[in-house]
Protein backbone atom coordinates (compact mmCIF):
# COMPACT_ATOMS: atom_id res chain seq x y z
CA UNK A 1 0.00 0.00 0.00
CA UNK A 2 1.57 3.39 -1.18
CA UNK A 3 1.69 6.98 1.03
CA UNK A 4 -1.71 8.46 0.88
CA UNK A 5 -3.43 5.55 -0.87
CA UNK A 6 -7.16 4.83 0.41
CA UNK A 7 -6.89 1.31 2.48
CA UNK A 8 -9.84 -0.85 1.89
CA UNK A 9 -10.71 -0.06 5.19
CA UNK A 10 -11.31 3.64 4.25
CA UNK A 11 -13.17 3.00 1.38
CA UNK A 12 -15.81 1.22 3.18
CA UNK A 13 -15.43 3.56 6.29
CA UNK A 14 -14.43 0.48 8.43
CA UNK A 15 -11.97 0.20 11.47
CA UNK A 16 -9.65 -2.66 11.27
CA UNK A 17 -11.66 -4.45 13.73
CA UNK A 18 -15.22 -4.79 11.67
CA UNK A 19 -16.77 -8.05 11.92
CA UNK A 20 -18.15 -9.44 8.99
CA UNK A 21 -21.58 -8.54 9.39
CA UNK A 22 -20.41 -4.66 9.67
CA UNK A 23 -18.32 -5.31 6.52
CA UNK A 24 -21.15 -6.18 4.78
CA UNK A 25 -23.44 -3.42 5.65
CA UNK A 26 -20.80 -1.22 5.49
CA UNK A 27 -20.38 -2.52 1.60
CA UNK A 28 -24.40 -2.09 0.50
CA UNK A 29 -24.22 1.21 1.90
CA UNK A 30 -20.76 1.87 -0.14
CA UNK A 31 -22.14 0.17 -3.10
CA UNK A 32 -25.65 2.23 -3.25
CA UNK A 33 -23.52 5.11 -3.24
CA UNK A 34 -20.96 4.34 -5.82
CA UNK A 35 -22.80 2.37 -8.05
CA UNK A 36 -23.16 3.98 -12.20
CA UNK A 37 -27.05 3.19 -11.99
CA UNK A 38 -27.20 5.72 -9.12
CA UNK A 39 -24.99 8.67 -10.67
CA UNK A 40 -21.92 7.44 -9.13
CA UNK A 41 -18.65 7.12 -10.20
CA UNK A 42 -17.68 3.27 -11.56
CA UNK A 43 -13.76 3.81 -10.72
CA UNK A 44 -15.26 4.14 -6.91
CA UNK A 45 -17.76 1.28 -6.80
CA UNK A 46 -14.68 -1.19 -8.34
CA UNK A 47 -12.55 0.03 -5.69
CA UNK A 48 -15.65 -0.95 -3.25
CA UNK A 49 -15.81 -4.35 -4.87
CA UNK A 50 -12.24 -5.09 -4.59
CA UNK A 51 -12.61 -3.69 -0.43
CA UNK A 52 -15.35 -5.91 -0.15
CA UNK A 53 -14.15 -9.50 -1.93
CA UNK A 54 -10.80 -8.76 0.09
CA UNK A 55 -12.15 -8.21 3.86
CA UNK A 56 -14.86 -10.47 3.36
CA UNK A 57 -12.19 -13.52 2.79
CA UNK A 58 -10.40 -14.88 5.89
CA UNK A 59 -7.27 -15.74 4.01
CA UNK A 60 -7.41 -12.42 1.29
CA UNK A 61 -8.27 -10.35 4.78
CA UNK A 62 -5.03 -11.61 6.72
CA UNK A 63 -2.24 -11.36 3.70
CA UNK A 64 -4.23 -7.73 3.49
CA UNK A 65 -4.03 -6.99 6.94
CA UNK A 66 0.03 -7.65 6.87
CA UNK A 67 0.71 -5.10 4.11
CA UNK A 68 -1.46 -3.00 6.41
CA UNK A 69 0.10 -3.50 9.58
CA UNK A 70 2.36 0.03 9.48
CA UNK A 71 -1.20 1.72 9.19
CA UNK A 72 -1.10 4.40 6.10
CA UNK A 73 2.76 3.70 5.16
CA UNK A 74 4.54 1.16 3.68
CA UNK A 75 6.37 -1.38 5.18
CA UNK A 76 9.85 -1.17 6.69
CA UNK A 77 12.57 -0.22 5.03
CA UNK A 78 14.62 -3.18 4.08
CA UNK A 79 17.90 -3.03 7.15
CA UNK A 80 14.99 -1.49 9.41
CA UNK A 81 15.27 -3.07 13.09
CA UNK A 82 12.51 -4.38 14.46
CA UNK A 83 13.32 -2.00 17.58
CA UNK A 84 13.19 1.22 16.28
CA UNK A 85 10.61 3.49 15.64
CA UNK A 86 9.65 4.82 12.18
CA UNK A 87 11.59 7.68 10.73
CA UNK A 88 9.91 10.70 10.58
CA UNK A 89 6.99 9.54 12.98
CA UNK A 90 6.15 11.66 16.20
CA UNK A 91 7.56 9.18 18.80
CA UNK A 92 11.02 9.07 17.18
CA UNK A 93 11.38 12.89 18.55
CA UNK A 94 10.60 11.03 21.74
CA UNK A 95 13.45 8.55 22.06
CA UNK A 96 16.63 10.88 20.96
CA UNK A 97 17.10 13.93 23.68
CA UNK A 98 20.59 14.72 23.80
CA UNK A 99 20.19 16.92 26.60
CA UNK A 100 18.06 15.28 28.51
CA UNK A 101 18.42 11.42 28.96
CA UNK A 102 15.72 10.64 31.12
CA UNK A 103 12.99 7.72 30.47
CA UNK A 104 9.69 8.56 28.56
CA UNK A 105 8.02 4.99 29.67
CA UNK A 106 6.33 7.09 32.79
CA UNK A 107 5.27 10.33 30.39
CA UNK A 108 1.45 10.61 28.79
CA UNK A 109 0.75 8.19 25.83
CA UNK A 110 1.46 9.60 22.22
CA UNK A 111 -0.47 7.73 19.50
CA UNK A 112 1.21 6.83 16.12
CA UNK A 113 -0.48 7.59 13.99
CA UNK A 114 -1.66 10.39 15.46
CA UNK A 115 -5.53 10.92 15.86
CA UNK A 116 -5.77 14.62 15.76
CA UNK A 117 -3.64 14.87 12.42
CA UNK A 118 -5.49 12.42 10.54
CA UNK A 119 -7.27 13.91 6.96
CA UNK A 120 -10.43 14.93 6.99
CA UNK A 121 -12.69 12.04 6.29
CA UNK A 122 -10.22 9.27 6.66
CA UNK A 123 -11.18 6.16 8.70
CA UNK A 124 -8.89 5.53 11.75
CA UNK A 125 -7.67 1.92 12.33
CA UNK A 126 -9.50 1.97 15.76
CA UNK A 127 -11.77 4.34 17.82
CA UNK A 128 -9.39 6.44 19.93
CA UNK A 129 -11.55 6.23 23.23
CA UNK A 130 -10.43 2.10 22.40
CA UNK A 131 -6.66 3.07 21.71
CA UNK A 132 -6.94 4.90 24.88
CA UNK A 133 -7.86 1.96 27.16
CA UNK A 134 -4.58 0.21 28.62
CA UNK A 135 -6.54 -3.29 29.54
CA UNK A 136 -8.48 -4.86 26.51
CA UNK A 137 -10.78 -8.29 26.78
CA UNK A 138 -10.81 -10.94 29.48
CA UNK A 139 -9.18 -14.23 29.92
CA UNK A 140 -11.20 -16.83 27.64
CA UNK A 141 -13.07 -20.16 28.64
CA UNK A 142 -11.46 -22.91 27.07
CA UNK A 143 -12.95 -26.20 27.47
CA UNK A 144 -14.54 -27.85 30.07
CA UNK A 145 -12.12 -29.29 32.64
CA UNK A 146 -9.85 -26.91 34.31
CA UNK A 147 -11.54 -24.12 32.94
CA UNK A 148 -11.82 -22.53 36.53
CA UNK A 149 -7.90 -22.69 37.44
CA UNK A 150 -6.99 -21.30 33.73
CA UNK A 151 -9.50 -18.30 34.50
CA UNK A 152 -8.23 -18.29 37.94
CA UNK A 153 -4.11 -17.99 37.33
CA UNK A 154 -4.94 -15.75 34.32
CA UNK A 155 -6.90 -13.21 36.41
CA UNK A 156 -3.74 -13.26 38.74
CA UNK A 157 -1.44 -11.72 36.03
CA UNK A 158 -3.85 -9.20 34.53
CA UNK A 159 -4.79 -7.77 38.09
CA UNK A 160 -0.16 -8.15 38.60
CA UNK A 161 -0.03 -6.12 35.46
CA UNK A 162 -2.86 -3.57 36.20
CA UNK A 163 -1.84 -2.63 39.37
CA UNK A 164 2.22 -2.94 39.25
CA UNK A 165 3.00 -1.94 35.44
CA UNK A 166 0.23 -0.51 33.60
CA UNK A 167 0.28 2.76 36.28
CA UNK A 168 4.22 3.00 35.56
CA UNK A 169 3.73 2.67 32.17
CA UNK A 170 0.73 5.27 30.48
CA UNK A 171 1.36 3.90 27.35
CA UNK A 172 1.18 0.03 27.78
CA UNK A 173 -1.89 -2.06 26.29
CA UNK A 174 -3.01 -5.49 27.45
CA UNK A 175 -4.75 -7.33 25.79
CA UNK A 176 -6.39 -10.89 27.24
CA UNK A 177 -7.34 -13.97 25.33
CA UNK A 178 -5.66 -13.78 21.96
CA UNK A 179 -6.00 -16.57 19.28
CA UNK A 180 -2.77 -18.07 18.74
CA UNK A 181 -1.37 -17.55 15.00
CA UNK A 182 1.22 -20.13 14.87
CA UNK A 183 -1.90 -22.97 15.98
CA UNK A 184 -5.22 -23.12 17.68
CA UNK A 185 -4.37 -22.55 20.79
CA UNK A 186 -4.39 -19.11 23.09
CA UNK A 187 -1.98 -16.64 24.46
CA UNK A 188 -3.17 -15.63 27.89
CA UNK A 189 -1.62 -12.09 27.46
CA UNK A 190 -0.17 -9.53 24.85
CA UNK A 191 1.67 -5.97 26.43
CA UNK A 192 2.32 -3.43 24.16
CA UNK A 193 4.25 -0.79 24.56
CA UNK A 194 6.09 1.70 21.82
CA UNK A 195 7.68 -0.69 19.79
CA UNK A 196 8.41 -3.54 22.07
CA UNK A 197 5.60 -6.76 23.04
CA UNK A 198 5.53 -9.21 25.76
CA UNK A 199 3.50 -12.66 25.06
CA UNK A 200 2.87 -13.86 28.42
CA UNK A 201 1.69 -17.20 29.70
CA UNK A 202 0.04 -18.28 33.58
CA UNK A 203 0.89 -20.97 35.59
CA UNK A 204 0.34 -21.77 39.60
CA UNK A 205 2.60 -24.53 41.47
CA UNK A 206 3.36 -25.19 44.90
CA UNK A 207 5.94 -23.28 46.77
CA UNK A 208 9.47 -24.40 46.85
CA UNK A 209 12.46 -24.06 43.90
CA UNK A 210 12.44 -24.71 40.74
CA UNK A 211 15.33 -24.77 37.84
CA UNK A 212 14.60 -22.98 34.27
CA UNK A 213 17.52 -23.75 31.95
CA UNK A 214 15.86 -21.97 29.47
CA UNK A 215 13.93 -25.09 27.72
CA UNK A 216 13.29 -26.89 30.91
CA UNK A 217 11.44 -25.91 33.96
CA UNK A 218 12.44 -28.66 36.81
CA UNK A 219 11.06 -28.96 40.39
CA UNK A 220 12.59 -32.35 42.71
CA UNK A 221 14.15 -33.62 40.15
CA UNK A 222 10.66 -33.64 37.97
CA UNK A 223 9.91 -31.68 34.44
CA UNK A 224 7.52 -29.23 34.88
CA UNK A 225 6.31 -28.36 30.96
CA UNK A 226 5.72 -24.68 31.35
CA UNK A 227 2.93 -23.01 28.47
CA UNK A 228 4.88 -23.29 24.93
CA UNK A 229 5.35 -19.96 24.05
CA UNK A 230 8.98 -19.78 21.67
CA UNK A 231 6.79 -20.98 18.69
CA UNK A 232 4.52 -18.38 19.20
CA UNK A 233 6.91 -15.56 19.58
CA UNK A 234 9.38 -16.76 16.25
CA UNK A 235 5.24 -16.58 14.78
CA UNK A 236 4.76 -13.53 16.50
CA UNK A 237 7.68 -11.24 15.87
CA UNK A 238 7.69 -12.77 11.46
CA UNK A 239 4.46 -11.23 11.90
CA UNK A 240 5.60 -7.92 13.69
CA UNK A 241 8.84 -7.26 12.33
CA UNK A 242 8.68 -3.56 13.52
CA UNK A 243 8.54 -5.18 17.11
CA UNK A 244 10.83 -6.53 19.53
CA UNK A 245 8.62 -9.82 20.81
CA UNK A 246 9.67 -11.56 23.92
CA UNK A 247 7.93 -14.64 25.46
CA UNK A 248 7.46 -14.58 29.48
CA UNK A 249 6.09 -17.27 31.74
CA UNK A 250 4.72 -15.95 35.37
CA UNK A 251 4.22 -18.77 37.96
CA UNK A 252 1.89 -17.52 40.61
CA UNK A 253 1.99 -19.18 43.97
CA UNK A 254 -1.11 -20.47 46.14
CA UNK A 255 -0.83 -17.93 48.68
CA UNK A 256 -0.71 -15.10 46.08
CA UNK A 257 3.68 -14.19 47.54
CA UNK A 258 5.04 -12.24 44.86
CA UNK A 259 8.18 -13.99 45.46
CA UNK A 260 7.58 -17.73 45.72
CA UNK A 261 8.05 -20.01 44.24
CA UNK A 262 12.02 -19.26 43.67
CA UNK A 263 13.25 -20.42 40.13
CA UNK A 264 16.97 -20.45 39.65
CA UNK A 265 18.19 -19.90 36.43
CA UNK A 266 20.71 -21.77 34.69
CA UNK A 267 21.24 -20.26 31.00
CA UNK A 268 22.10 -22.39 28.26
CA UNK A 269 21.91 -19.11 25.81
CA UNK A 270 23.97 -16.20 26.76
CA UNK A 271 21.74 -13.34 28.75
CA UNK A 272 19.67 -11.37 26.82
CA UNK A 273 19.21 -13.85 24.11
CA UNK A 274 16.30 -16.16 25.61
CA UNK A 275 13.07 -16.98 23.78
CA UNK A 276 11.20 -17.12 26.88
CA UNK A 277 11.54 -15.94 30.79
CA UNK A 278 10.26 -18.15 33.37
CA UNK A 279 9.73 -15.60 36.43
CA UNK A 280 7.59 -15.61 39.49
CA UNK A 281 5.28 -12.39 40.21
CA UNK A 282 7.97 -10.14 41.44
CA UNK A 283 10.27 -11.43 38.58
CA UNK A 284 7.62 -10.53 36.04
CA UNK A 285 7.02 -6.99 37.68
CA UNK A 286 10.12 -6.27 37.44
CA UNK A 287 11.73 -7.68 34.02
CA UNK A 288 8.62 -6.48 32.16
CA UNK A 289 9.25 -3.14 33.61
CA UNK A 290 12.95 -3.42 32.33
CA UNK A 291 12.00 -4.67 29.15
CA UNK A 292 9.14 -2.16 28.12
CA UNK A 293 10.75 1.03 29.45
CA UNK A 294 14.30 0.49 27.77
CA UNK A 295 12.60 0.21 24.74
CA UNK A 296 12.46 3.14 21.93
CA UNK A 297 9.50 5.60 22.64
CA UNK A 298 8.21 3.64 25.21
CA UNK A 299 5.52 6.31 25.25
CA UNK A 300 4.09 5.56 22.11
CA UNK A 301 0.81 3.87 21.13
CA UNK A 302 1.41 1.82 18.58
CA UNK A 303 -1.65 1.78 16.93
CA UNK A 304 -1.69 -0.07 13.86
CA UNK A 305 0.21 -2.99 16.04
CA UNK A 306 -2.71 -2.73 18.72
CA UNK A 307 -5.26 -2.54 16.07
CA UNK A 308 -4.09 -5.91 14.59
CA UNK A 309 -4.03 -7.31 18.41
CA UNK A 310 -7.20 -6.85 19.39
CA UNK A 311 -8.04 -8.39 15.91
CA UNK A 312 -6.36 -11.20 17.06
CA UNK A 313 -4.51 -11.03 13.66
CA UNK A 314 -6.93 -13.73 11.71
Amino acid sequence: MTQGSSSHYQVLRLPVTATDKEIKVAYRKAARRAHPDHGGDAAVFRQVTLAYETLIDPKRRAAYDRSYAHGTGATPAEGAHFDAPAAGSRASATVHRPNSPRNTAGDAPVYVPPFEDRESGSVPLIPAEIAARQVHGMPRKRGIFGAEARIQREMRTVQLISRQILPAIPAARLINGLQSPADNSHIDHALLSGYRLALIGSMLLPKGAYAWNGSTLTHGGRAIAPPQLAHIVRRMQDIFPELNVTGWTVIHSPDGNLHEPVIDHHRRSPRGHETVQVVNGAGLVRGLKEFLSSGPAPNTVNVPALARLLRGMH
